[in-house]
């Protein structure tokens, strides 16, 4: 009996709504390569090479995908090509994810509040102030009132110049005498945010006694697995995000700032708002904020249909110039649908992925990718190697 063997997932019209050609050339970029396009040549990519290329018109990426489809692999072989050509990378790590990619350039993920604390802060007085609101209204859970607005301005430019190291304990310090109050005040609130950082849930983060922690080297860890199921995990990355471009920032080169999980910071309305304004900058900065993405169903939760905050979420992703997007369910490909205006047979496709297997969206161009991971890769990119080790303990 003959068997047809079906080799193609699309036809030729599918690649061509798809915008990718039956024979697929890839970027055309230099390096190793993260896989091979179907009915091609190998995939490369690098956001500043691209953007150099004019592929692309800004150097930010998404990765999405389900659970073991691949998005975590991609990522990490693309950090490691980026290592390997002497880029930053600063990785903002939600589970604790990227310790054997560490291992790989002997760095150890630094667990913030266990091994010291970060300083958010630029030396830009404006970009301070704006990311303290943001820092606070997170922490508040709602919009800062025009008088606790008005209090915060007032503590802040009390403070000593030059500005000292440790902002939340400074500002603190103004405030204290206000928490015996009886009354409820703008000061009274102030301070009782403020206890947060420096002696509450928050302490040891973004504030301490000892000296902030100085960050060297090309790549850093920044591990918040210890906020992961917390209430404050959108306080806790939204600081982290903003030290971590600071890091890259000052050191002169391009670089990459990888935001895993980033849904707890879409979904925070104010940690929102910073972003997007920090996002614009990404060119002038040499910086590429790569978002890091699981459910799409997780943007909803920025806000309803709609709403300021949803559109606000869902602008952010569509500036980014790049995404590698691997399998999702049907519900999360709709979802993804409507996020990134994708093309109908997109959608479908996504559905059908295999794992191992994205459709990379880089400017105007499509193409659909097979990763490969080298023998180089396989040393970081087993993310199952912990619930493997688990596993065996049981037995």
């Amino acid at each position: 009996m003959v068997r047809r063997a079906w080799t193609h997932w699309a036809t030729s019209q599918d690649l061509h709504s798809l915008r990718a050609p039956g024979y697929d050339a890839g970027t055309g970029l230099d390096g190793r390569p993260l896989g091979s396009c179907a009915r091609g040549r190998d995939f490369v990519f690098d956001p500043f090479d691209a953007y150099n290329a004019s592929l692309v018109t800004n150097p930010n990426v998404i990765i999405s995908g389900s659970i073991g489809s691949g998005k975590s692999t991609v990522t990490k072989m693309m950090l490691d090509r980026a290592l390997e050509r002497g880029r930053k990378v600063v990785v903002v790590d939600p589970k604790g994810e990227y310790s054997e990619l560490g291992k790989k350039y002997g760095v150890k993920a630094i667990s913030l509040g266990a091994d010291g604390w970060c300083n958010p802060f630029s030396n830009d007085e404006a970009e301070t102030k704006e990311l303290l609101r943001a820092i606070l209204s997170s922490a508040q859970g709602s919009s800062l009132s025009a008088e606790l607005h008005y209090v915060i301005d007032e503590t802040y430019l009390a403070l000593i110049h030059p500005r000292p190291q440790r902002v939340f304990f400074s500002m603190f310090c103004l405030v204290e005498k206000y928490l015996s109050a009886t009354t409820q005040s703008a000061y009274r609130s102030l301070a009782l945010l403020l206890h947060r950082f420096v002696f509450g849930d928050l302490a040891g983060l973004f504030d301490g006694s000892l000296s902030p922690l100085i960050f060297e080297g090309q790549l850093v860890i920044l591990d918040l697995s210890k906020q992961w199921s917390a209430n404050s995990l959108s306080v806790a990355a939204l600081s982290a995000v903003a030290a971590a471009q600071q890091i890259v920032a000052t050191q002169g080169e391009f670089g990459y700032l990888v935001i895993d999980e980033a849904w707890a910071l879409l979904a925070d309305e104010h940690a929102l708002r910073w972003l997007q304004g920090s996002w614009k900058l990404a060119r002038s900065r040499g910086l590429s904020h790569v978002l890091v993405l699981h459910r799409w169903s997780d943007v909803a939760t920025a806000g309803d249909q709609g709403t300021a905050q949803r559109e606000r979420a869902l602008g952010l992703l569509r500036e980014c110039e790049a995404a590698f997007l691997f399998r999702q369910p049907p519900d999360e490909a709709k979802e993804m649908g409507i996020a990134l205006n994708l093309h109908g047979n997109e959608e479908r496709v996504l559905v059908e992925l295999s794992k191992g297997t994205m459709i990379a969206r880089y400017g105007r161009h499509r193409s659909i990718v097979k990763v490969r991971p080298d023998s180089r890769d396989n040393a970081f990119i087993d993310t199952d190697k912990a619930m493997r080790e688990i596993s065996s303990t049981i037995r």
